[in-house]
């Protein structure tokens, strides 16, 4: 019996790893699916309105996934060029998650995903979709009496509370048709005279990113001029003599079509306002959180109460009792979200202190993220430790009981790593984030086609190297035990850093989304390893105990 005993731990080991893999997997994307704000249950109060309206009509157009590179492009969107050269330009920085769900909810929020209380996720069911529960541009505008409306997806009517709006138009067609009628009822909206505040969101130039090969396929510049020519047909219902328009996008998208990780090309985004009191120029790059101030400030509204933005005021030609009324407006608000933060994370608020000229929402930021910081440090030191421990015991048993075989094995290991990462970064052009996620269940049974075909690959370079079938079956099986393990040891060590840096599962905060997807990869991976370890530990023995029946007999 004591001869087995490794065999039978083996087998112990990779069936545990493999339930506790897949439940783990499970485990992440459901709490990044139910993950709520520290807010969540205790909205922050908001603050009291800035004062009258700046412009008679405000009009945001969002264009879905409009990348920074084809706003910029005269021949494909003519029209925003000449609001941009006519109006104030920027460059947007956005975070992770950078679906759109998540998007929106920072534009017209203004805080980042993680206190948002929007989705940090696209829903994959209605079900999933929570109205939000923060303070937002359109509940500010309705606070301070002003009219409010959206045209655009219907998945607006899920997350945005109907009494904050006044008209609306949704529509689930996010192709060209669905913009001609969010078009066409956008500029009803404004032929009314009735809102003024309008939100506007196309979405074919995203469709074409996800259904019609991305950015560097022809339709999509196709797409982006049929936007186009909607912005024209928008803002010519406007009079931008006493009118203010706004064109931005919610994320980017990598060259095969995606969005939702860290890719650099989905976090920077076009930002074009022209009209009313806007001076023109290009200026300097700008974050997602600052477009929900900013229109709360050509609104006169209050800052929506949880945004970690500041007003573009440098794009506007505004008096001084103007600027005066922002910069007290946004002192207050911050100030009372950073005490709420403190109070959320049960710490006591520090006293801090604005030095003249200094902008409030940076000062209290600073002081909101080093709460934040602190707190992620001291849970980060124990699982740093634990995981360091899971991940020096290996290297210590190799060191210690080294023989010339792990050679073939660590090249065996070797050859895995480069056929698994070829077939999925260079043949099938994934990248390393969720912007290469088309869904759950294409994500995992991609990663276990690569990883089946990498493993059976280095088994078969250690079969062959280590001369397994000319071995005893049973030393046989024992050597490809060594390898599944030390395979399992070399892919999982993202998990140890995702398990070190994040935690098991989101909790009070997002993940780091680059080493979450790293490590939510390689658990994947583990998971085929395992089920691959115990088959081919049967075959493995049988084909050292057949190879040997057939010489012997010759």
């Amino acid at each position: 019996m004591k001869r087995y005993i490794w065999v039978i731990l083996a087998v112990v080991t990779w069936i545990g790893l493999a339930v506790f893999s897949y439940r783990w997997a499970s485990a992440i994307m459901d709490s990044i699916y139910a993950y709520r704000s520290p807010f969540a249950n205790q909205p922050v109060p908001a603050g009291g309105a800035m004062g009258k309206p700046v412009s008679r009509h405000v009009v945001s157009i969002i264009v879905d996934g409009l990348r920074v590179d084809t706003a910029a492009n005269e021949q494909a969107m003519p029209y925003l060029s000449q609001l941009r050269a006519q109006g104030a330009s920027a460059t947007i920085h956005s975070g992770t998650p950078s679906y759109s769900a998540p998007a929106w909810s920072v534009l017209a929020i203004g805080a980042w995903p993680d206190l948002s209380d929007g989705p940090a996720l696209n829903p994959e069911g209605d079900a999933l979709v929570t109205l939000w529960t923060q303070d937002n541009i359109f509940s500010a505008a309705h606070n301070a009496g002003l009219h409010t409306a959206i045209s655009g997806s219907y998945y607006y009517e899920l997350l945005v509370p109907s009494s904050s709006l006044d008209d609306v138009f949704y529509t689930k067609d996010e192709t060209n048709a669905g913009d001609q009628l969010t078009s066409d009822a956008a500029v009803k909206f404004i032929q009314s005279g009735k809102d003024d505040y309008l939100q506007v969101h196309l979405s074919q130039v995203d469709y074409a990113g996800h259904h019609e090969g991305g950015p560097l396929d022809p339709r999509w510049n196709a797409a982006a001029a049929r936007a186009d020519g909607y912005i024209r047909q928008i803002v010519s219902a406007l009079d931008l003599s006493r009118d203010t328009v706004l064109v931005f996008s919610d994320h980017g998208h990598i060259n095969l079509g995606g969005h939702g990780g860290q890719d650099a090309i989905v976090l920077v985004q076009p930002f074009v306002m022209a009209g009313a009191h806007v001076k023109p120029g290009e200026y300097s790059d700008i974050n997602q959180v600052d477009v929900a101030p900013t229109l709360a400030a050509l609104l006169g509204a209050n800052i929506p109460a949880v945004a970690q933005g500041r007003a573009l005021t440098e794009m506007l030609a505004l008096t001084e009792a103007q600027l005066e009324a922002i910069h007290q407006a946004s002192l207050a608000q911050q100030k009372i979200l950073y005490q709420a933060y403190a109070a959320a994370m049960g710490v006591s608020p520090a006293e801090v202190t604005v030095p003249a000229g200094k902008d409030p929402v940076w000062v209290y930021q600073a002081a909101l993220q080093q709460i934040k910081n602190e707190r992620l440090n001291r849970e980060r030191l124990p699982r740093g430790i634990f995981a360091a421990l899971l991940g020096l015991l290996p290297i210590y048993l190799i060191i210690r009981y080294r023989n010339r075989s792990l050679v073939w094995i660590f090249a065996a290991i070797a050859a895995y790593l480069v056929i698994f990462n070829l077939r999925y970064a260079v043949l099938q052009g994934r990248t390393y984030s969720l912007s290469s996620v088309i869904s759950s269940n294409e994500l995992i049974s991609s990663t276990a086609i690569s990883a089946l075909i990498a493993f059976f690959v280095a088994w078969l370079i250690a079969l062959s190297g280590l001369r397994l079938v000319t071995r005893p079956p049973l030393q046989a099986a024992n050597f490809h035990i060594a390898l599944t393990f030390i395979t399992l040891y070399v892919v999982g060590l993202p998990v140890l850093w995702n398990l070190a840096y994040n935690g098991f599962v989101a909790s009070w905060t997002l993940p780091e989304m680059s080493s979450m997807f790293l490590g939510f990869l390689s658990i994947l991976q583990i998971l085929i390893i395992a089920f691959a370890g115990l088959v081919l530990l049967g075959i493995t023995p049988l084909a050292a105990f057949l190879y040997q029946r057939i010489r012997y007999r010759d």
